[in-house]
């Protein structure tokens, strides 16, 4: 059974930094493409960054361009996003996601086959 488990978040001034990272149970990872969404209070879940196994392909959502970094260690099986220059508009809840028996990297919600349970982050202004 595919587990995948976040954690790293936190509570943290505007303009500081968190790094998440999520770990993956039960998959041969590195043949997995990964992505972070997050969902804050009230909205739809939103697509944050994405990577392709090798991690020689990365999206990002507009809004965090130039501030969040993904990144993958295939040897410890965990994904990782570096959050700079946090914004309030950053708070969410932030899930980390693997597509199934697929390497590429790809902004599709409906693309992902499994979930982790979700970390909260909360940047106050």
């Amino acid at each position: 059974q595919v587990q995948l488990v976040e954690s790293g978040g936190g509570l943290v001034q505007a303009g500081g930094s968190l790094r998440l990272s999520c770990a993956a149970v039960g998959v041969t990872f590195s043949r997995y493409g990964m992505g972070w969404f997050r969902q804050a209070p009230g909205k739809e879940r939103e697509f944050v960054a994405a990577l392709s196994w090798s991690g020689s392909t990365t999206y990002y959502q507009d809004s965090v361009k130039g501030r969040f970094s993904i990144s993958r260690d295939n040897a410890k099986n965990t994904v990782y996003l570096q959050m700079n220059s946090l914004k309030a508009e950053d708070t969410a809840v932030y899930y980390c996601a693997a597509r199934e028996f697929t390497a590429t990297a790809t902004m599709r919600e409906s693309a992902y086959r499994y979930w982790g349970q979700g970390t909260q982050v909360t940047v106050s202004s």
